[in-house]
């Protein structure tokens, strides 16, 4: 496992000697969220997760490892929470102490530039669809009326460059993260109609006591990081609008 630690003294409430250590499990390969550049963990879930630090009082430790892990890694206890657009579902919402959400989206068709047969989510009847392992995105597809028409491929990574070489006819991400990656990636994409099903991403925690209570935690931090604009100038920051709000 990929492992990169940073931790970042909390400001506030707490200090470096008194301070709890919050674990944030993330993939670090998730542009613009959460991504390493120059071997520097950055990104619009660091950043939001470091004012939740200064704002609760908790040193930060990020530990990255794959996306499909990172469930898996919250349940057995290695991490505290994971920061990587978790989308807040029925299932996850049984299993988990979610906060509140801090980013509203949706979930987005890209294909391959010029591809002119798939030009939303109704188009994908017949085709090949790539989503990454363990997101929501898989889930969302096979809930359609016409699921069974379609041939759904996860991956680990790679689903844009897949898409771009014709090995599958389009990939599901969210939207903001494929409008992101078309602008910055030289790869020859294009979004494919409007987005078909809203999401609303959270923190995750486990459903305890201990669980709870750092939600609650966080929680607080979120509703005062909304209310300064914190939020706010961290989403403009990234990609230019607020996606924190409805």
């Amino acid at each position: 496992m990929n492992r990169i630690l940073a931790t970042v003294l909390a400001l506030g409430l707490g200090t470096a000697a008194t301070a709890e250590t919050l674990r944030v499990g993330m993939s670090g390969g998730y542009f613009p969220f959460t991504f390493v550049k120059q071997d520097v963990l950055q990104g619009f879930e660091v950043d939001v997760m470091n004012a939740v630090g200064e704002k609760a009082g908790l040193d930060i430790a990020f530990e990255t490892m794959s996306f499909s892990g990172l469930i898996g890694a919250l349940d057995a206890g290695r991490i505290d929470t994971i920061a990587n657009q978790i989308t807040i579902t029925p299932e996850r919402e049984a299993r988990f102490a979610f906060s509140q959400p801090y980013v509203i989206d949706g979930a987005q068709v890209v294909v391959r530039k010029g591809n002119d047969t798939i030009k939303g989510v109704e188009d994908l009847k017949g085709h090949t669809v790539a989503v990454n392992l363990g997101s929501n995105f898989e889930q969302l597809l096979r809930e359609l009326p016409y699921s069974d028409e379609i041939e759904i491929k996860t991956y680990e990574a790679n689903i844009a460059q897949d898409t771009a070489l014709g090995r599958v006819d389009a990939f599901v991400m969210d939207r903001v993260s494929s409008a992101q990656l078309i602008a910055e990636s030289p790869l020859p994409l294009e979004l494919a109609g409007a987005p078909f099903s809203e999401i609303r991403n959270a923190l995750p925690f486990r459903d305890d006591a201990e669980g709870r209570a750092l939600r609650d935690r966080v929680d607080a931090a979120l509703t005062e990081l909304k209310q300064d604009g914190t939020l706010a100038d961290i989403s403009v920051k990234w990609f230019g609008t607020d996606i924190t709000a409805n």
